[in-house]
């Protein structure tokens, strides 16, 4: 069965998509960037700022779902220069115990939606 989820904590799809779809038990989220939710503006004064934006804007789509980072099984992080890699990493992992961290691959990509650096995008299961 699919359920759409959607929340007022994290940016509304600005296109013919949900925040996540629930199937079952496993929730499939759509890519987040720094959009601040409240303000509608992207957060790109640092990378860290920018990646923790991304990563509070999952954190809210996962709770819509009644879910959290620990649920979380695959990710997949989008960024626009390599070199950020570690800056994002740092910022990301926080949000994970390390021993249980999801399965994840890293794709630097040429452009990403509004010109930010980084887009995540996450597959949890309850």
């Amino acid at each position: 069965m699919k359920k759409i989820i959607f929340t007022e904590n994290a940016p509304a799809p600005i296109g013919p998509y949900n925040q996540a779809v629930l199937v079952n038990n496993t929730l499939y989220t759509s890519g987040q960037i720094a959009i601040h939710p409240q303000t509608n503006e992207l957060v790109l004064d640092t990378i860290e700022n920018e990646t923790k934006q991304v990563m509070e804007n999952m954190k809210a789509v996962l709770e819509a779902a009644e879910m959290n980072f620990s649920d979380v099984f695959k990710a997949t992080i989008f960024i626009s220069d390599m070199n950020n890699f570690a800056r994002i990493n740092a910022v990301y992992g926080a949000y994970f115990d390390e021993k249980t961290a999801p399965a994840r691959e890293t794709v630097e990509v040429a452009c990403l939606p509004k010109n930010v650096n980084v887009e995540i995008s996450m597959i949890a299961c309850k």
